[in-house]
């Protein structure tokens, strides 16, 4: 069922695993169905699941500006080259209640596990190569990162440049950018923030 619905997710989009065609695809009962996801929102939430790839790993060796460009490069391909995870955010941020997927009416509540570990998988995807880095020692130079601000940063402009039609857009260049603009404002942060403990302990 779970291949059924990556197919059609894959094939179709999220409007395509209706419980209808995964029941079809797949040769089970709708009954079957349901006592393994117990709503069409889990399946197709464990169907994005199963097309996630892989969060990209952080380069071991170069300097931090270098480190951070290749990470943000590798997730700017990954946006081009594995569109399931940018229709996952849509779908879970423009909610999920698509025509074709009837829910009974206990499972109308709050996020399932299922799509709790999607969420969780997403975060874990744009995440885990800035956490690596940002707790290696040649960041400590940075100060105290916010990660969800430093995320927003640097992929970002990626994002909306890979998803845009624009004709003239040079993700590199982006890149390159949107690094060195991260790296000159938390470097001065950092100064300021040794500056004012400096101040305080004299």
């Amino acid at each position: 069922m779970l291949e059924a619905a990556a197919a059609l997710l894959s094939s179709g989009g999220p409007s395509a695993v209706t419980v209808e065609a995964v029941t079809r695809t797949a040769n089970v009962a709708r009954a079957t169905l349901y006592r393994h996801f117990p709503s069409g929102n889990d399946l197709l939430a464990a169907a994005f699941n199963s097309l996630m790839p892989p969060a990209p790993a952080p380069p071991e060796e170069g300097s931090l500006r270098d480190r951070l460009i290749s990470i943000v490069l590798a997730q700017a391909d990954a946006v081009s080259q594995a569109p399931a995870v940018m229709t996952a955010m849509s779908w879970l941020a423009l909610g999920r209640d698509l025509e074709g997927l009837p829910e009974p009416d206990h499972t109308r509540s709050a996020d399932s596990p299922a799509i709790t570990t999607l969420r969780e998988r997403i975060a874990q995807q744009y995440a885990a190569p800035f956490d690596v880095l940002f707790d290696s020692p040649e960041a400590a130079e940075l100060g105290e990162v916010d990660r969800s601000r430093a995320i927003a940063m640097l992929i970002g402009p990626l994002v909306l440049g890979r998803l845009s039609t624009l004709p003239d857009f040079d993700y590199r260049e982006c890149a390159f950018a949107a690094v060195d603009g991260f790296l000159h404002v938390q470097r001065a942060a950092g100064r300021a923030n040794a500056a004012t403990t400096e101040s305080a302990g004299a």
